[in-house]
């Protein structure tokens, strides 16, 4: 294989993008488990009181990733998320006015291997979520075994970020006076071993669990399309059915993580590595479909509003795809 090195006279400002990016990917591989190291060693060190006192701390804030997280502006507004966004670039598109007197479930898609426009654009405020959509309050859940790992967990909450356990979900879209965003990434982490580019499948057919929250608290849905999100990475081929594919199924189901073996670029060189391709990434935010709250809702009615969802999100898609370079005759797929 023959090695296309990234030449000597790149600028400052993308050497800053690049690295940016590198200590984004480094938090979603690797970070978990070194704070976890870290916790262990200080366990078996002369500090091993302030371990006993963090577990205690744990204790006492176990709630907190169901009831909000704890956020920080400052950490959200860090300058390395600027870089991070103009890597790509990532940019946030509104198509109509947000009333933040209303809560709001916005579902995500597609998944993408590591969620990078949901991240840049509802965990920072690189991509001005505040100023587009001003009195909202974006949270985006996240799989609960993250929020177990010693200080990954205050990590993590200071972007936005939050469990997605139900419990959680249902504090967010049920709290008064509205102006609270529960960002779902509907396809979850099955839907990222599809992730590759060219990809418009979506697992969205038989994801009714966010429709029935929605309606148990009247909260607006609004279907959420990131035109780029699957072009940032390659992946192993591994079609239905075969070993790699049956080997990854199974380990989503033991583990609840989904381990796509993905690759892209390195950090010197542009033919292999962990870092995506500096592809751009235009996250629109489509049009809120009301929502009557309905406390016990019916079989029926879950069906019906999943059928209008599907319908909103193909409206969207379909709005916007010539203006972010997908041919006519593409199309989604929902299975």
């Amino acid at each position: 294989m023959k090695i296309e090195f990234a030449p000597l006279n790149i600028p400052l400002r993308r050497r800053l993008q690049t690295a940016a990016v590198v200590q984004w990917v480094f938090s979603f591989l690797a970070l978990a488990q070194c704070c976890l190291a870290a916790y262990i060693l200080l366990c078996l060190t002369r500090w091993w009181l302030l371990a006993a006192l963090y577990a205690g701390w744990l204790y006492l804030d176990r709630d907190t990733p169901t009831t909000g997280g704890r956020r920080s502006h400052w950490v959200r507004s860090w300058a390395v998320w600027r870089y991070f966004r103009d890597y790509f670039p990532i940019s946030l598109i509104k198509t109509v006015d947000l009333d933040p007197k209303h809560n709001y479930l916005f579902g995500f898609h597609p998944h993408g291997v590591l969620v990078a426009g949901g991240f840049g654009n509802f965990c920072t405020e690189a991509s001005g979520f505040a100023t587009l959509f001003p009195g909202l309050t974006p949270y985006l859940l996240m799989l609960p075994f993250w929020f177990r790992v010693p200080f990954f967990r205050d990590y993590i909450m200071s972007g936005g970020l939050v469990s997605s356990e139900k419990s959680s979900a249902s504090y967010i879209l049920s709290r008064p006076g509205g102006g609270h965003v529960a960002v779902v990434a509907v396809g979850g982490a099955p839907e990222s071993l599809d992730a590759r580019p060219g990809a418009l499948t979506l697992q969205v057919l038989n994801r009714k669990g966010f429709i029935k929250l929605a309606l148990k608290h009247g909260a607006q849905l609004v279907p959420v399309f990131s035109f780029g999100e699957n072009e940032l990475f390659d992946q192993m081929e591994n079609p239905a059915g075969s070993p790699l594919r049956c080997l990854q199924d199974r380990m989503q189901k033991m583990m609840g993580v989904a381990l796509p073996l993905f690759h892209a670029r390195g950090v010197f060189q542009y033919s292999f590595g962990l870092l995506p391709y500096r592809k751009p990434i235009h996250t629109v935010v489509g049009r809120p479909i009301p929502v009557v709250q309905t406390p016990s809702p019916s079989k029926e009615d879950i069906d019906a509003l999943h059928q209008l969802y599907m319908e909103g999100l193909t409206q969207l898609f379909e709005e916007h795809k010539s203006k972010y370079g997908i041919a006519e005759d593409k199309h989604l797929k929902f299975i």
